[in-house]
């Protein structure tokens, strides 16, 4: 992986409709999935109980909330994107079209690619959306394709 740096946000512009990162694969452990299953109080067994899934579940073992794939984007995508001049204070605005197309089994490694969607200026700063693919090592179909939202605040 190899960090693309950009001088401040506003530098996206002319980087519209281009990839910009691609992170590190990153593994989503049976611990970590068991830990986000106790904070979001979702210990559905088809994240927490391997003995089980591997006699029921269609996925062969436990598989993370698709909502532990989402959270893990910030951390992906920083880790492949930076911005020298950062904003005052930058947020997550939001998300668009989020699916989840395949599971992401304990254990499998995933990474993010991004591709710059649109910027625009709001009121105090700018809006950036990005296109972000969370690909899984050695699968085909992707584990979520989102359009995630980020506003920096000069």
């Amino acid at each position: 992986m190899s960090l693309t740096t950009f001088d401040k946000p506003e530098s996206l512009r002319d980087h519209v409709g281009e990839e910009i990162g691609v992170s590190d694969w990153f593994e989503v452990a049976q611990e970590r999935i068991n830990l986000f299953a106790e904070a979001t109080l979702d210990s559905q067994w088809v994240h927490t109980d391997p003995e089980r899934c591997a006699r029921e579940s269609p996925f062969g073992g436990p598989v993370a909330h698709g909502y532990l794939t989402l959270s893990l984007i910030p951390h992906l995508l920083w880790e492949s994107v930076a911005i020298r001049e950062p904003s005052r204070l930058t947020v997550n605005y939001g998300l668009n079209r989020a699916r989840f197309p395949a599971p992401v089994l304990a254990g499998t490694r995933i990474r993010a690619r991004s591709t710059v969607k649109a910027v625009e200026d709001f009121e105090g700063g700018v809006q950036v959306t990005l296109s972000v693919v969370v690909e899984i090592e050695g699968k085909e179909k992707p584990a979520c394709v989102v359009e995630v939202v980020f506003r920096y605040y000069r």
